[in-house]
């Protein structure tokens, strides 16, 4: 799903208020760290994740792997936190995809 610059203004101004649920730390990036947050995603649809400074990782490279290696989208980075949206394949958690298919 391909957003405009609405939907996307619109998930920022929804993100806003969320705390960061993921971190990475000094391990780094990993397929099970990965389909954590793609669980996460399934039921939330937007969530922040978090770089710590002890990681080895830079937000460009995090950002190039969650999407090489899934189909959420990063909607926005603001220093070392990035903010994640996929929409959700069930159809009780479709609260804020439906909200962004109707801008």
């Amino acid at each position: 799903m391909k957003l405009r610059g609405k939907q996307k203004r619109y998930l920022r101004s929804e993100a806003h208020h969320l705390k960061p649920i993921f971190q990475i730390g000094k391990d780094g990036l990993s397929e099970v760290w990965l389909d954590e947050v793609l669980k996460a995603l399934d039921k939330r649809e937007l969530l922040k994740v978090n770089i710590l400074q002890n990681s080895l990782v830079e937000v460009e490279d995090v950002k190039e792997f969650i999407e090489n290696n899934s189909d959420a989208q990063v909607i926005q980075t603001i220093g070392n936190v990035l903010v994640l949206f996929k929409k959700s394949d069930k159809a009780e958690n479709q609260k804020i995809s439906v909200k962004v298919a109707e801008l």
